[in-house]
Formats: structure tokens, sequence, C-alpha cells
């Protein structure tokens, strides 16, 4: 595995950037130079991330969220030989 991230990413399963294994490994975020652990989507490229709206769901049962642009700092929370 590489040691940064990948330019997009996705926690849902239906997703075509979903990686389960990329998710196990831990990936963090600095959104604006803030930690945000609520991210439930993100692209690099682009400069966005979708964040989670609390507990809310939307009618099939997944997360509501809200894209905001700014400045997207992934990283790995843990390294390439743990996990």
């Amino acid at each position: 595995m590489s040691d940064m991230p990948p330019d997009r990413l996705s926690t849902d399963p239906s997703s075509k950037f979903y990686d389960e294994k990329l998710l196990e490994r831990g990936v963090g975020i600095r959104f604006n130079g803030q930690e945000k652990t609520n991210v439930e989507e993100y692209c690099v490229s682009e400069g966005w991330v979708r964040l989670a709206v609390g507990r809310t769901v939307d009618r099939h049962g997944r997360a509501m969220t809200i894209k905001y642009k700014g400045s997207v700092e992934p990283y790995f929370r843990t390294g390439a030989s743990e996990g």
C-alpha cells in the first residue's frame, strides 16, 4: 500500500470510491486545518468533504450529509505494517 491516501474515498459501500482495506487501516482528515471525525466522503483534487449531519438519515437509511469546500488533507492513522 502507498503511504498517501487516495485522492477520493467514501465510507459508503455502494460508492465506486469505497475501499474497505484503506478504511480498516484508518484514514484521518484535516479540513481547513481542523481534525474532522464525521467525514463520509472526500476529494482532495476538487477540495471538498461531505460531513454527516448529526444522526439524521435519509429514507434509505444513509446519513444525511452537507458538502463543504476547502483545504482537504487526508492521512493514515496507522502505519502500513500495523493493523
